[in-house]
């Protein structure tokens, strides 16, 4: 009989630590709303003392997110504990989740303490944590190159006072699926009160087995994976949601476990985070990339229309690709709109789709025919201007002061620089900037956007693509613009239109935006 793991999902935390993958409350207000109807049981939604915007955001997925257990990240601190729960305390299942350091190296040259000390302290943090709520994890940071002996001995002692889950975590992406089985395996017989507690692993990718060393630790009898959707996470991320998920359904057989994911929503939850954080998928990404079900070679494209078993381990529709990509036009009404959304996983508040319907009138005019990708890019674009599904914002309620594109003229010649001449509003106020120079075009226009809003950038990355099929396809934009130096200075913006340019100009001024802090809710 299978037995259920649970999915910790921090994408919210460990994932928004990602450079550039920032997000502003609405933002983890939506992604918290398509976590929770994905399935995940634990959404950890920050580390709470870091910053008044942490703090911010768990609160109110605290108080709006119903269904799912909501974490903060916390370091062995009086503090830190204190303020977890503050922002946690309307939660229907709140969860602490303490974090110390154990290996040696840790110890020694950050923590400067003795093993008895890491004790004291953890158990300190844990018995803080469990005065304010019953849902307390323990993470053993760098658990991986952790000495057994003293692991097992740090983990005994936590659950002795009250942790109910002990996270074993490969923070730096160390292991391996061996090494990781068989540390499972020995907390699971060395530990006398092991039983009292769920073993979780938090699994990092650096050496590309993070997903593998999960599913090994399932197997040894782990009863929790903390994952993230695409992967995300520091450096080269982390236990890909989206991938083990998957795993545990198609091999229930072997790992005997299974989850409460509803998987027929992941691609469209893995694209909603990939266009808040600007974090593209790539084509041959697992499971969601836009290549997982497509055969190019003739011997597979044979036996798939022969039987789709013969190369397929999965159908598409399993995990939330559409078979039948229905053609949508100018005739389309509110009523085939509004099926063809929530065939694709999308639940439309009346005001987002009245918001919805309005762009896509004007995107049917310009293209011939919709397919679900541009549907898909209009809904997402008109919702992280209203407000998250479920929880809406109108968006009279948004701050005046964002900056919206009103026209641009573009005359390029070889040889030249390009003559830009763009107009902005903010609020009621409109703003005109001519610019005759640049390297190309988007400098040109990048150029210009600064001048009027009067901020200091540098353009890092500039990403374009189609959205769907045809030469009246649309563009989707993304770029990245620092506006001083380290992480915190990043910022990724969006942008969709059948007008490159103008899709760039609206992915720019979402960069703006976000590092204005023009739209916080």
């Amino acid at each position: 009989m299978s037995r259920s793991i649970t999915i910790f999902d921090t994408t919210l935390r460990d994932g928004e630590q990602s450079p550039g993958a920032s997000m502003n409350l609405s933002e983890k207000l939506e992604v918290a709303s398509a976590l929770a109807e994905l399935g995940v049981d634990v959404i950890e939604a920050g580390f709470a003392i870091s910053s008044p915007g942490d703090f911010e955001s768990i609160q109110e997925i605290s108080k709006l997110i119903k269904g799912v257990s909501v974490c903060s990240l916390s370091r062995c601190r009086d503090a830190d504990i204190d303020c977890a729960w503050d922002a946690l305390k309307y939660a229907e299942n709140p969860r602490i989740h303490v974090v110390l350091a154990t290996s040696s190296i840790h110890r020694e040259f950050k923590l400067r303490k003795s093993e008895d000390e890491i004790i004291e302290m953890a158990v300190a943090g844990v018995k803080r944590a469990r005065g304010y709520c019953g849902n307390v994890e323990f993470s053993a940071e760098d658990a991986a190159r952790t000495d057994i002996d003293y692991l097992c001995r740090v983990v005994e002692a936590v659950i002795n006072v009250g942790a109910t889950t002990v996270n074993i975590p490969d923070t730096v992406g160390y292991t391996t699926p061996i090494e990781m089985f068989a540390r499972i395996e020995m907390l699971r017989n060395r530990v006398p009160n092991i039983d009292k507690a769920v073993i979780s692993v938090h699994c990092h990718n650096d050496l590309g087995m993070a997903v593998a060393n999960s599913l090994a630790a399932v197997h040894a009898g782990a009863g929790q994976i903390e994952c993230c959707i695409n992967g995300l996470g520091e450096r080269a991320g982390n236990c890909a949601l989206e991938e083990v998920v998957m795993a545990l359904k198609i091999r229930e057989d072997f790992y005997q476990a299974k989850t409460r994911i509803q998987t027929p929503r992941l691609v469209a939850t893995s694209r909603l985070v990939s266009t808040v954080t600007g974090l593209r998928v790539p084509r041959n990404k697992a499971i969601v990339g836009q290549n997982a079900f497509a055969h190019e070679s003739g011997i597979h494209q044979d036996g798939v229309l022969k039987n789709p078993t013969t190369y397929e381990i999965m159908k598409p529709e399993d995990v939330g690709f559409q078979k039948n990509d229905i053609v949508l036009g100018k005739h389309s009404g509110r009523a085939a709109l509004v099926a063809r959304a929530k065939h694709l996983s999308y639940s439309l508040a009346v005001e987002q789709l009245d918001a919805v319907f309005e762009e896509f009138k004007k995107l049917a005019d310009r293209k011939k025919q919709v397919f679900d990708a541009d549907l898909r890019a209009l809904i997402e674009q008109n919702i992280r201007e209203q407000g998250s599904t479920g929880i809406f914002v109108p968006k009279s309620e948004l701050k005046k002061a964002e900056w919206v594109l009103g026209s641009y003229e573009l005359r390029t010649r070889t040889g030249k620089n390009p003559d830009v001449s763009i107009t902005l509003q903010c609020g009621d106020t409109q703003y005109t900037q001519s610019v005759g120079e640049g390297d190309g075009p988007i400098d040109a226009l990048f150029q210009a956007v600064l001048q009027i809003v009067g901020v200091k950038a540098t353009l890092k990355e500039y990403h374009v693509q189609s959205v769907s099929v045809g030469e009246d396809a649309q563009g989707e934009v993304s770029v990245l613009i620092q506006t001083g130096e380290g992480d915190e200075h990043v910022f990724r913006g969006h942008g969709v239109s059948t007008d490159t340019i103008e899709a760039t100009i609206q992915a720019i001024l979402a960069a703006i935006n976000r590092f204005t802090g023009t739209l916080r809710v």
